[in-house]
C-alpha cells in the first residue's frame, strides 16, 4: 500500500505574517478538508465584499468549506509539486492559486457548483480606485435629493453647489466620473450619496480536482505549465 503523504511535515518559515501557529492551523484544516470532501475547486474573485462572501459561505456550509488567505500557505497545504502533493494530481490545484483566489471544498455535484457560481452576483458601491463603469453627469439646477445640511459636504467633494432659498442647487453641470477612469475618493463618495452602485462582486471557477479527474474551466488563462505537469 503506498505511503500516505497526508502527515508529511512542511516548512512554513517563509509564511510568518500571521504567525507559525496560525499557518499550521490553516494547513491542517485544508488537509482535513481534502479528506472530507469529494472535490476541490480554485476560484477567483473580483470586488470582494466580506459580508456578502460570508453570507454565500453560510448558505453552503452544510456541504462545503471555503478558504481564503495566503496563497503560499494554501499551496504548501496541498503540495506544490508531484514530490510533495498530498494526493495524486492535487499540485495542479496549487499552481492555480495566484492573485485573488481561494479554495472551495465541496460534496456538491459539479453541475450544481457551476450553477451556483455562475448565478452569483452582488452589486455594491464602488471604492476609491475602482474603474467607473459609466459616465455620471449632474445637470445644473436643484438637487432635491439632498438636504440643505449637505451643502458644505458636497462642496468639499468638488461639486459647484450653493443654497438657494434652502435648496441645494448646482450652479453648473458637474461630471462625477467618466467611464473607464479610476474613481477618486470624492467621486466614490458622491456615487454613494447618489445611490449608484458600480461594483459587482463575482466569483469565477478556475479548476476542479477530484480523485478521478482534473478539469480546467477557463482555457483563456493559459496555464500551460499546469497542463504539462
Amino acid at each position: 500500500m503506498p505511503k500516505s503523504k497526508r502527515n508529511r511535515p512542511v516548512t512554513l518559515s517563509k509564511t510568518k505574517k500571521k504567525g507559525r501557529g496560525h499557518n499550521e492551523s490553516i494547513v491542517n484544516s485544508i488537509r482535513d478538508a481534502v479528506d472530507n470532501y469529494n472535490s476541490i475547486y480554485v476560484f477567483s474573485f473580483e470586488n470582494m465584499r466580506n459580508q456578502k462572501f460570508k453570507e454565500f459561505r453560510e448558505q453552503l456550509k452544510s456541504t462545503s468549506r471555503f478558504f481564503l488567505g495566503s496563497n503560499k500557505v494554501m499551496q504548501v497545504s496541498l503540495g506544490r509539486s508531484i514530490a510533495d502533493e498530498i494526493r495524486p494530481g492535487v499540485h495542479k490545484v496549487s499552481k492555480l492559486l495566484r492573485g485573488d483566489t481561494g479554495l472551495y471544498f465541496t460534496n456538491l455535484p459539479k453541475e450544481e457548483v457551476q450553477r451556483l457560481f455562475e448565478e452569483y452576483e452582488e452589486y455594491d458601491f464602488a471604492r476609491t480606485g475602482s474603474t467607473a463603469t459609466e459616465k455620471v453627469e449632474l445637470k445644473e439646477g436643484p438637487l432635491d435629493q439632498f438636504t440643505h445640511e449637505m451643502e458644505p459636504f458636497l462642496r468639499k467633494q468638488g461639486m459647484p453647489v450653493r443654497l438657494n432659498k434652502g435648496v441645494v442647487e448646482l450652479v453648473s453641470d458637474f461630471v462625477a466620473c467618466e467611464e473607464g477612469n479610476p474613481l477618486s475618493p470624492e467621486a466614490a463618495r458622491i456615487l454613494r450619496l447618489l445611490g449608484i452602485k458600480m461594483a459587482t462582486f463575482r466569483l469565477h471557477l478556475i479548476c476542479r480536482w477530484s480523485p478521478d479527474d482534473f478539469e480546467l474551466y477557463n482555457e483563456e488563462l493559459n496555464f500551460s505549465d499546469v497542463e504539462s505537469s
